[in-house]
């Protein structure tokens, strides 16, 4: 009898593999997505610097807001489009300075900018300094929400400003301005120039390509995920 149970005992069988038919893209397929990708690719390499390094300012702001920890020549830059517009001040932004502080006198980036300012001959009257808190992520968000805060204890009026940013920094700082400020005060932006590379050939540039990533990949995560960031 229990050479008979042995006939009908079944071994379970296991298998790796299994055959099944696929789609694929055929030789002309193949050649039309690597067009296409190819396209898409060039696209963006060409695209993203001016898209990221925006100007869409407001023709009749009341102030021109500098985020200050541009470097000199970025606040020429400034200065330049404050006497060419309608402005009535220049508030000057920035978080602490992490070296040098002791041996400048200025403890955070909004005072060193206003001070350069003056020193390029701006009238003392027409500059404010507003310091952002010490923080350690989130910056630019900080950076807005101070200057918020001041403006909702000062008694100056101011409905619209243009905010000047350095390079392709200017389409996150725009994002999280219109964030805070709007619809109360209507936000333009101003992308200062950089000097250290070339917008129109940036790829050729290990700091255009260090300074594109960075700013894509903060942009898309401040945009889609985390706007304070």
């Amino acid at each position: 009898m229990q050479r008979r149970s042995h006939k009908y005992l079944k071994i379970p069988k296991f298998r790796l593999l299994k055959r099944q038919q696929i789609w694929t893209l055929t030789a002309q397929g193949w050649l039309i997505f690597i067009a296409t990708a190819a396209s898409l690719i060039f696209l963006l390499i060409t695209h993203i610097h001016p898209f990221l390094a925006v100007n869409s300012p407001i023709k009749t702001a009341d102030a021109l807001v500098v985020e200050g920890w541009v470097p000199d020549y970025g606040i020429q830059q400034a200065l330049t489009e404050f006497n060419s517009g309608s402005y009535r001040l220049i508030i000057t932004t920035g978080s602490s300075i992490d070296r040098g502080s002791y041996l400048i006198g200025y403890k955070n980036f909004a005072e060193v900018s206003a001070a350069t300012f003056k020193k390029l001959g701006l009238a003392s009257e027409k500059v404010i300094a507003v310091p952002t808190p010490s923080v350690i992520k989130n910056r630019s968000y900080a950076s807005a929400a101070e200057f918020r805060r001041w403006l909702s204890n000062s008694d100056i009026k101011i409905k619209s400003i243009n905010l000047l940013s350095w390079d392709v920094h200017s389409r996150r700082s725009w994002l999280l301005f219109k964030q805070i400020l709007a619809p109360q005060i209507k936000v333009g932006v101003i992308a200062a120039k950089n000097n250290n590379y070339d917008p129109s050939k940036w790829w050729v540039s290990s700091e255009g390509v260090r300074t594109i990533m960075s700013e894509t990949i903060a942009y898309i995560y401040a945009r889609f995920f985390n706007w304070k960031a």
